[in-house]
């Protein structure tokens, strides 16, 4: 039987058009895309803010994606706003906390892309750059800007990783962020790193089996390797 991956969902206000403001729930196409790919079945989890839905979500799941969006507010970091900083949004924080919480007690296996990395080492102690440029180190472009499916930079992975497993030393990722890891919360360690130092992959410690890409390997994953991402993690259900 094909497992059930839960796919973090996110909030969409209309700017215009028939009903301004009004609020829709959705997930880009490519992680669904992407999980069926890597032979699962993907079921969109709607933000939330109830503790019993959320838990009942993810009692059907067999493996959750915190996905891509807003900036993390840096309040959850115990730090003031940066002129920098993008927009934030509190029902999105609120949701993919309680998704991390929920899924670390039953046990789920969780895999973070992009600000779901992001999220995962904010929720458990860690603190985030709110700009790349509060950086010294960082030189190299994070924002590529278009062309979602082209890698634009490289990724190099520690060896003893399960990104390791998958990439080998090196490969090339796309890069759609401004915010990133600055320290790292004591339930992870850093396992992948841009030429310039910024953490481009993290995993969990503890035993459970959580993990962080700061690329968007869903967006890129008609090439075998990202596919490969995606596979492994669905057997790791």
């Amino acid at each position: 039987m094909k497992k059930i991956i839960g796919i973090g969902g996110n909030l969409m206000f209309d700017a215009a058009g028939t009903f301004p403001g009004y609020p829709r729930a959705y997930v880009n196409h490519d992680y669904v895309a992407a999980v069926k790919a890597a032979g699962a079945v993907p079921l969109v989890l709607p933000v939330l803010s109830d503790a019993e839905c959320v838990e009942r979500q993810l009692s059907v799941v067999d493996g959750l994606i915190i996905t891509g969006g807003y900036d993390v507010n840096p309040l959850l970091f115990a730090e003031e706003p940066h002129k920098l900083l993008g927009e934030t949004l509190k029902e999105r924080d609120d949701f993919d906390l309680l998704l991390i919480k929920t899924a670390r007690r039953l046990g789920l296996p969780v895999l973070g892309i992009c600000r779901g990395l992001q999220i995962l080492n904010v929720e458990a102690g860690g603190s985030l750059y709110q700009d790349c440029s509060e950086d010294d180190k960082c030189y190299v472009r994070h924002w590529q800007g278009s062309n979602p499916a082209q890698a634009t930079h490289t990724v190099s992975f520690l060896e003893d990783s399960w990104l390791f497993s998958i990439f080998g030393t090196k490969t090339g990722t796309n890069s759609f962020h401004h915010m990133s890891i600055k320290k790292i919360a004591d339930r992870f360690r850093a396992v992948a790193w841009a030429a310039d130092g910024t953490v481009e992959g993290i995993e969990s410690v503890d035993g459970a089996f959580a993990a962080g890409v700061q690329w968007h390997p869903e967006m890129m994953h008609r090439e075998e390797k990202m596919l490969a991402l995606f596979k492994s993690f669905v057997s790791k259900t």
